[in-house]
């Protein structure tokens, strides 16, 4: 059974910076794209960002540029790291993973029970 568990959210004053983490277990990830989702209060979640078993990446215009994610294969382990916050990016962040085909953003099957990030002005 595959087990997502997110780590790493917090308060944190706008600008600046949180390391989300995800550990992944129960089956082999390779060739699983590894996403992260937010969903802000009163919102639809949202898609933030993705990371290929080699390492390729997408994001969301949102946070291109403040956000990277990675991933440690060996240790079936993703994080985002997350810079120059802002207000806006207050949300559950929810980590998700995917067998590595079709879009960046959607049909992801497997789902973290998500971490609080709250940015305060």
């Amino acid at each position: 059974q595959v087990r997502l568990v997110e780590s790493g959210g917090g308060l944190v004053q706008a600008g600046g910076s949180l390391r989300l983490s995800c550990a992944a277990s129960g089956r082999t990830f390779s060739n699983y794209k590894m996403g992260w989702f937010r969903q802000a209060p009163g919102k639809e979640r949202e898609f933030a960002a993705a990371i290929t078993w080699r390492g390729f990446t997408y994001y969301a215009d949102s946070v291109k540029g403040r956000f990277t994610i990675s991933r440690d294969n060996a240790k079936n382990t993703v994080h985002l790291q997350m810079n120059s916050l802002k207000p806006e990016d207050t949300a559950v962040y929810y980590c998700a993973t995917k067998t590595d085909e079709g879009s960046w953003a959607g049909d992801y099957r497997y789902w973290g029970q998500g971490t609080q990030v709250t940015v305060s002005a």
